[in-house]
């Protein structure tokens, strides 16, 4: 089920949907998310909204990365994902998208339901 969430203090909702979705996903403030992506972006001497680098930052707060299968590229939707994962914490990427989902529910400022993730993160 959408949950509308929209955690940017000032509700923009544009360009920052990597910041909002960990910061549902570890229970952060937007602020707290944004400056912890911007670490590990400065560590990793790249920008934070590069994949690889929230994806480190994910790693290591103990989440972990899978691929969704590719039998049926377009079968799986965020609102399919949660349906097939309702329980846990995870953070889905659609290759131009994050977006949070928490025991089945998908948490975003706008109902992402039917974008096509490609890979998630997963809190182990």
């Amino acid at each position: 089920m959408y949950v509308h969430c929209n955690p940017n203090p000032l509700g923009k909702a544009t360009g920052d949907c990597v910041v909002r979705a960990i910061a549902i996903a570890t229970n952060r403030s937007w602020r707290e998310a944004y400056r912890a992506v911007c670490r590990q972006g400065e560590i990793d001497c790249d920008m934070p909204s590069n994949n690889s680098v929230w994806g480190s930052l994910l790693r290591s707060e103990g989440f972990r990365e899978f691929l969704l299968p590719e039998a049926c590229p377009r079968c799986v939707t965020v609102r399919a994902f949660s349906e097939m994962y309702p329980e846990g914490v995870y953070v889905i990427g659609t290759g131009t998208h994050a977006v949070a989902v928490i025991d089945g529910d998908w948490y975003d400022a706008y109902d992402s339901g039917d974008n096509v993730p490609s890979y998630f993160w997963r809190k182990v």
